[in-house]
C-alpha cells in the first residue's frame, strides 16, 4: 500500500486498490502513516511565477519571498517522506527546494544526499516528456528509503507542446492537462514508494 498525498480525488491514483488516497477534502497534512508516501504538495506559491500567484490569490507578497504560504503542505510533504519513505515531487526551480535545505539536483542520474545504515536521502531532475506528457515539464524528485532509488529516464524526447508560452511554434497546454501525471511517471513514483518495503526504514 502507498499513500498518495496532495492528489487530485479523481487524477491519475484514483480508484487504485494499492493507494491509499489523500486529495484536497482529505487533507493530507493529517496523514499519520505507516504507508510509504508519492506526495505533490500544492507548487502555486513556490514557483517563478510565484509573484503573479500572490496577486491572483489576492495576497500581499511577503517580506521573506521568495516561498510559498502553502500552510506548511511542502513541510509536511518533505517529513512525510523522511519518515515514511517514498518520494516528493515538484516542478523543477521550485523555490521550495532551497527553502527547505535541498541542493539543486543534476539532469543525469541522482544526487545522493544521505548514504548511512539502511537510509537513503537523494534528489534528481526528470523530464516527464520522457513518460508520455506533451510538454517537457521538467519535475525536481526528493526520494527516502531503505535502498539506492529506481532508475529514471534521463534523456527525453523533443516535446510537441509547452507549458507558459515560452515557444511561438509550440501550443500551449494549461490546466488540468498541464499538471496531470502521465500514468507511466505515476508507476515510476509508486514503485520508488514501494522500496520501502525493500528493508526496515526507520
Amino acid at each position: 500500500m502507498i499513500a498518495a498525498l496532495f492528489v487530485d480525488a479523481g487524477g491519475i491514483y484514483a480508484g487504485r486498490p494499492d493507494v491509499d488516497l489523500w486529495p484536497v477534502a482529505r487533507d493530507a497534512r493529517l496523514y499519520d502513516g505507516p504507508w510509504p508516501v508519492v506526495a505533490h504538495p500544492p507548487c502555486q506559491l513556490w514557483t517563478n511565477m510565484a509573484a503573479v500567484n500572490w496577486k491572483r490569490y489576492g495576497r500581499d507578497r511577503p517580506a521573506w519571498y521568495p516561498g510559498g504560504d502553502d500552510g506548511g503542505c511542502f513541510a509536511f510533504a518533505l517529513a512525510a517522506v523522511r519518515r515514511w519513505g517514498g518520494v516528493l515531487e515538484h516542478p523543477a526551480s521550485t523555490h521550495a527546494w532551497a527553502a527547505h535545505g535541498l541542493p539543486r539536483p543534476p539532469r543525469d542520474g541522482w544526487q545522493y544526499l544521505l548514504t548511512t545504515g539502511s537510509r537513503v536521502e537523494a534528489v534528481c531532475e526528470v523530464a516527464q516528456v520522457a513518460y508520455g506528457h506533451r510538454a517537457r515539464k521538467r519535475t525536481w524528485l526528493f526520494y527516502a528509503g531503505p535502498c539506492a532509488p529506481t532508475p529514471f529516464e534521463t534523456t527525453a524526447p523533443p516535446a510537441t507542446h509547452q507549458i507558459g508560452c515560452f515557444d511561438r511554434i509550440k501550443p500551449t497546454v494549461s490546466g488540468r492537462a498541464a499538471s496531470a501525471t502521465p500514468p507511466a511517471f505515476a508507476e515510476l513514483l509508486l514503485r520508488m514508494a514501494a522500496l520501502r518495503y525493500a528493508g526496515v526504514d526507520g
